[in-house]
């Protein structure tokens, strides 16, 4: 599997923190009496109210073979797109541009590109993913549909612990939320067959016109013997602004065969 600049970019626009705004600190403990239903309809009503979103984010990436800092510039339209540009020293190493139903990236380097749906992308990468799964990662929300027939909740480490009753086979995922704004402190998925384990933190949560958005995120993922980490730092955050998603891929460029 290739992971060079692509594998780190489809990464870090993932997950991404900011800073700059008014931070909401934690200080209030879960309610062991809250009802499974009340706490899957607060996650819920947390979701951020905007229409587009622009932001510079620092990504800071490590592998057992590389080590890199990158300045990443990120766009949104909700619900319909998200672009990204990642860049070192103002050179562009490689866009992205995530709609509905299509991803496409290049990056200069290598003057590669992919083009294609999420059913290749997710095969590629190991784990289903999809436009609404994206967006809700970089939003601190559940990238998992929480049917209240099918999960249960506790209390954890002074977070509302959320899990399935019973975890599908080869995927083991849980879920805590934060008491004070019911968004997303952490989330652990494994794949044990596959040797596989993703573990997200969410750092404290800032308040953008009325809502929630993650400040700090670390991420850890291990397969096999191999780990990768990666920490964001949001430096700017633009809230319902007039955004472009410029976007083309270059002549000359060879197509990425992810079968490889």
């Amino acid at each position: 599997m290739k992971r060079g600049v692509v594998y780190m970019m489809l990464v870090s626009l993932l997950f991404f923190s900011c800073k700059g705004a008014k931070t909401v600190v934690g200080s209030t403990k879960p309610n062991s009496g809250l009802a499974l239903k009340g706490i899957i309809t607060a996650h819920e009503a947390a979701i951020p109210n905007f229409s587009t979103l622009a932001s510079r984010v620092r990504v800071a990436y490590k592998d057992e073979k590389q080590k890199q800092s990158i300045t990443v510039s990120l766009r949104m339209e909700k619900n319909q797109k998200i672009w990204v540009k990642a860049s070192v020293l103002g050179i562009t190493l490689a866009k992205a541009l995530i709609t509905p139903d299509r991803v496409s990236y290049y990056e200069t380097l290598g003057n590669t590109y992919f083009d294609g749906d999420f059913a290749l992308l997710s095969e590629w990468l190991g784990t289903s993913l999809d436009f609404e799964k994206t967006q809700a990662i970089l939003l601190g929300q559940s990238i998992f549909e929480l049917d209240r027939g099918k999960y249960q909740s506790s209390v954890s480490e002074d977070s509302y612990q959320l899990e399935p009753k019973r975890q599908p086979n080869n995927f083991i995922h849980s879920l805590l939320l934060r008491p004070e704004n019911f968004k997303v402190r952490s989330s652990q998925l494994t794949q044990p067959a596959d040797d596989r384990e993703l573990f997200l933190t969410y750092g404290e949560y800032q308040e953008l016109e009325g809502s929630q958005y993650p400040s700090q995120i670390a991420i850890r993922a291990l397969e096999g013997t191999s780990e990768t980490t990666i920490d964001v730092e949001f430096k700017k955050i633009d809230l319902n602004v007039s955004v472009k998603f410029p976007f083309s891929i270059p002549e000359g460029y060879e197509e990425i065969d992810l079968a490889k």
